[in-house]
């Protein structure tokens, strides 16, 4: 079987070369002699796969994505286009929607991450009021939350749109949800999730910050923040960075049930990252996927890190000045 070959985002002026986001990472590729592919990420967000894969040889063999985050329904389009053409992906729809939706992973890793609930959206109406009650009384009726959807929480509105100070006021947790979904509007991923809020180690001189929903996948909001629902990576702002991005975080890329690379969260790429992986290596064995990422963070207490977030390896950003050769290796030689 030949080595897997990496599929690539092309640059939305130019589809004959990568999109600049990642076209470092595809020179590392070349230098490191692995076969590349682009793709219309475009195409993928708006239905059509066939198009978006069609730059893509037949017959080509096995492939990973690196690239921007895909919904899970066009995750899976985007793999039966793929197959058409003669052409696998090794990260299957299913697993793909396994580790990028939070309901996906979560059973696995209850208990080493914030308890957690959620109410999948029927519509893309706001849960209503005896649905969010009964959704804060099953994640215990009191203390401090986070706001997200099933992949991404919108930390930049911290307080508008994100957290939610304690749980037993319900008007508070019905403002704050109903603010997130208008903000996410068609982007709103599977539903609306609430997360226990929890205190992690600060960065920097600061004491401690808070947690549960930190870090995420990439999507193309630092590009246009209008794309995916505006969570951007690389925008932040006053109180809500000081809260959020400088909790002591690191992600872990996993292959296989391996770890390959162990870096600095890509918030923060100048921090250190040395987290204790004992307790994480069998639950990433347990979920069964081959390529994904683990955002740790150290609790401020000082008892141990935490699984903020999992996330599928394809679409998790590096943090920049990261040396990906011994990943990108890992990947191809699969």
């Amino acid at each position: 079987m030949p080595a897997p070959a990496l599929l690539f985002p092309a640059d939305p002026l130019n589809p004959h070369r990568p999109d600049p986001h990642f076209a470092w990472e595809a020179r590392v590729l070349r230098d490191l002699g692995g076969e590349q592919y682009l793709v219309d990420h475009d195409a993928l967000l708006a239905g059509q796969a066939e198009e978006a894969v069609r730059r893509v040889p037949r017959d080509c063999g096995p492939l990973w994505y690196r690239g921007w985050m895909i919904p899970s329904t066009g995750y899976a389009d985007f793999a039966r286009a793929l197959a058409g053409r003669g052409a696998h992906l090794l990260t299957s729809a299913a697993g793909y929607a396994s580790a990028h939706e939070l309901p996906g992973w979560y059973g696995v890793f209850e208990g080493a991450t914030p308890p957690s609930v959620w109410i999948p959206a029927r519509t893309a109406a706001r849960p209503g009021p005896e649905e969010l009650a009964a959704a804060v009384e099953r994640l215990g009726g009191h203390g401090p939350a986070i706001v997200k959807d099933y992949v991404k929480s919108r930390k930049h509105e911290w307080h508008e749109a994100c957290y939610v100070p304690e749980l037993a006021d319900l008007a508070a947790v019905a403002r704050v949800v109903a603010r997130f979904v208008e903000l996410q509007g068609e982007y709103l991923a599977g539903g609306v999730v609430l997360r226990r809020y929890e205190e992690f180690a600060r960065f920097d001189g600061f004491e401690r910050a808070g947690g549960s929903a930190s870090a995420e996948g990439r999507d193309r909001s630092g590009q246009d923040e209008a794309r995916n629902g505006g969570t951007s990576t690389s925008r932040s702002t006053g109180n809500e960075r000081a809260l959020e991005a400088r909790a002591l975080e690191a992600r872990v890329w996993w292959l296989d049930g391996e770890p390959v690379l162990v870096g600095p969260h890509p918030d923060m790429p100048g921090q250190p990252a040395e987290p204790d992986l004992t307790g994480v290596r069998p639950l990433v064995r347990a979920l069964g996927c081959r390529f994904v990422t683990t955002d740790l963070a150290s609790r401020a207490d000082g008892s141990g890190w935490r699984v903020v977030e999992v996330g599928d390896g394809q679409v998790s950003d590096l943090p920049r000045g990261i040396d990906a050769s011994g990943l990108l290796t890992s990947l191809i030689a699969a």
